[in-house]
């Protein structure tokens, strides 16, 4: 490595944010990044000579990251972003919503804090546009082959850049009015800003990339067409049908799923057509129900609305501050998860069971019962019950409730079902490698696996991409998994 002692020189430093009081103001992106400087040579320089870096299969797409870092220390930026682009299509979406399971798998993690993976990604992305390094995938020719890719999430885009590089025709339908999928409609703007998904998705389009917006396919167009028209149909439509929540109350005004809040503020945010009615926060005790990454972006846009209160919810128990033992290194550890959503203001509450909501004579919510819980030890084989805590038992104000408690499975009508496509006791599509039960029709990202990280549904994309290449060749010279072939060798 560049410095081999770095490690020992230097701690681990983020960027500086903007206050809470003041980020909450608008949607924009808050992370300082560009005032960290020189800083970050000196985070890339803590990069040790492991020897077996482990970051390496904690990633899901398996980037090379040492070799980054060591470019990042000696200033060679371009080198840094021809090996990052070279196993991950997106790192300027991953190095800003990346939960980064590299990190966790990091060597110097074991007794110290580990490298900062995801803000050197970050910052090598920006560089790269900056400088004019990050360019159109042009293919050198064309096979002739057409591919239409029904989605446009990561796993979609991932395989549609792969794709195209390899010399098909591409086509990605959508059937939202822009492209992107759970980047552009799920993620907030105050995380990942549309102009970074437009900026990637323009250079898709000079290297040859078709995208067909407005295009429900299943709705507006029959999906045995697509069928007759291309050679290959890959379905990347994501695990869309939440996790509800029936308890009484289920039907008041003012009870939305997760997706409903965050999609909307994203078109309000970018002076885009709602398309339902307007669901807002100002002044309303706000209770978002379930504990994940979803719940805390409707915390910090409930915030942003200027929301009365902000409680957060979560049936299973309190996560441990530190890595339990039964997540030893290099496992990504469950544990307590503060997000910048919750500085901002929240109360959190862990083992609550939701009984009821209440609501007035207007048929609108007001209150949520809950009651206190405690988790039983699980029998073998057997999930865990709970016991609830007797006399613990109350109602909490309540004006607007959001369930965030995950994604079932895809929905089952439309595409899926004028396919005839077969699905997994989970609802899931059922695929061998990424191929379903019908031929020339394949399956990647949350379609195929159930709800996943964004940086797991790219590595889908780019596995069905050589997958599908290799369908329409007979073989296929597309970039394989960085840790598959350390694995091998």
């Amino acid at each position: 490595m560049g410095k081999p002692t770095g490690f020992l020189e230097h701690g681990r430093e983020l960027p500086q944010k903007l206050d809470p009081t003041v980020r909450i103001e608008d949607n924009k992106e808050f992370v300082l990044n560009e005032e960290f400087g020189d800083k970050i040579s000196t985070q890339a320089s803590r990069c040790m000579d492991c020897g077996v870096p482990f970051c390496h299969s904690g990633c899901p797409i398996g980037n090379i990251i040492p070799e980054f870092n060591d470019a990042v220390y000696r200033d060679s930026w371009e080198e840094a972003w021809n090996i990052l682009s070279s196993t991950n299509n997106f790192p300027e979406f991953t190095g800003r919503v990346c939960p980064s399971p590299c990190e966790s798998a990091c060597v110097l993690g074991i007794n110290q804090d580990p490298i900062t993976i995801c803000n050197i990604e970050k910052t090598i992305v920006e560089t790269a546009y900056r400088e004019g390094y990050a360019k159109p995938k042009k293919p050198r020719s064309r096979s002739g082959k057409t591919i239409a890719i029904i989605g446009s999430g990561p796993a979609g885009l991932s395989a549609a850049e792969q794709l195209n590089s390899a010399g098909h025709c591409v086509t990605v339908f959508e059937r939202d009015e822009k492209v992107g999928g759970l980047l552009r409609f799920g993620i907030p703007d105050f995380k990942l800003g549309m102009d970074i998904i437009d900026r990637k998705i323009n250079l898709m389009e000079e290297a040859g990339v078709k995208f067909e917006v407005n295009a429900h396919i299943g709705v507006d167009i029959n999906a045995q067409q697509l069928r007759q028209d291309f050679d290959v149909v890959l379905l990347t439509g994501g695990s869309t049908v939440p996790r509800n929540l029936p308890i009484p109350g289920r039907e008041l005004k003012g009870v939305h799923f997760a997706m409903e809040f965050l999609a909307q503020n994203n078109r309000r945010a970018n002076n885009m057509d709602l398309k339902t009615e307007e669901i807002h926060a100002q002044g309303k005790h706000v209770v978002v129900i379930g504990g994940g990454d979803t719940g805390s972006d409707c915390v910090g846009t409930s915030n942003r609305h200027k929301a009365a209160s902000v409680t957060q919810v979560e049936i299973m128990p309190i996560p441990p501050e530190k890595r339990p033992v039964n997540m030893p290194w290099p496992q990504y550890p469950m544990i307590m998860k503060t997000t910048t959503s919750h500085e901002e203001g929240c109360e959190r509450h862990w083992n609550i069971l939701t009984k009821e909501f209440i609501g007035n004579d207007k048929g609108q919510v007001t209150g949520l019962r809950i009651a206190d819980i405690v988790w039983q030890d699980a029998k073998p084989g057997e999930r865990p019950g709970f016991d609830e805590v007797a006399g613990s038992e109350r109602i909490i104000p309540c004006d607007m409730a959001f369930l965030a408690m995950g994604f079932l499975h895809p929905e089952p009508t439309g595409v899926l079902a004028q396919l005839d496509i077969k699905l997994d006791e989970r609802g899931n599509v059922a695929t061998q490698g990424y191929t379903t039960n019908q031929k020339g029709v394949f399956a990647a990202g949350d379609m195929r696996t159930g709800q996943s990280l964004v940086v797991r549904c790219i590595n889908e994309g780019r596995e069905c991409a050589r997958e599908i290449d290799a369908f329409l060749m007979g073989n296929t010279n597309l970039e394989a998994k960085a840790n598959s072939l350390m694995l091998s060798a």
